[in-house]
């Protein structure tokens, strides 16, 4: 991975996405996480959240393996991992082109909204001991992406939550981090009365 300034905004990590996109026709994942730099960890958990909750998540086991990517990123947050380190047969996996300039057109309305109303607020959500509860939080949502392909729009909403709990981590805004676990909440809740 670069070594690259890490980005510090949602506009930032599409405007990386965008970037890295190939002029071909596919596009490999490991070129758009390794735009983000090789100890961004937290832009490099954005990438996936932000495709989840794009167009791109109705494609068959995208969500999947968005899911994966996030459970990485979020565990070796929550180990202490200074250098990021996903397999390569994740890395070598490739995605359309086309698809990506889609949802990144998708995304830029949505992520300049975010932007506009992020500051720092409830900041103390987003340092230690609390940001160990978001990068469990986030561990959580992308072990269970994978499961959730089964309910149209879940793993959508799961990757929602990570978004918003990630813009926390950029941004110190805690506020977005109490909407990122009222989501998981819902979610849990909602599955657990229908399993009932």
């Amino acid at each position: 991975m670069s070594d690259s300034f890490p980005p510090e905004a949602i506009t930032d990590v599409i405007e990386e996405i965008h970037e890295a996109v190939d002029d071909g026709e596919e596009t490999h994942v490991g070129d758009l996480l390794e735009s983000m730099g090789r100890s961004s960890f937290v832009p490099v958990m954005m990438v996936p959240a932000l495709a989840v909750v794009s167009p791109l998540s109705g494609v068959p086991g995208f969500s999947s393996v968005c899911g994966i990517i996030i459970a990485l990123v979020s565990f070796q947050l929550l180990i202490g991992r200074q250098e990021l380190w996903l397999p390569d047969i994740i890395k070598r996996r490739r995605i359309p082109s086309r698809w990506l300039e889609r949802a990144t057109r998708s995304l830029w309305r949505p992520a300049r909204w975010f932007d506009r109303h992020t500051r720092p607020r409830l900041s103390f959500l987003a340092v230690a001991p609390f940001d160990r509860l978001i990068y469990l939080a986030c561990t959580f949502c992308g072990v269970t992406m994978p499961f959730m392909e089964l309910l149209p729009f879940t793993s959508s909403l799961m990757g929602m939550a990570v978004v918003l709990m990630s813009l926390t981590l950029l941004v110190r805004d805690g506020l977005f981090a109490l909407a990122g676990y009222s989501m998981i909440g819902l979610l849990v809740t909602s599955g657990a009365m229908l399993v009932m």
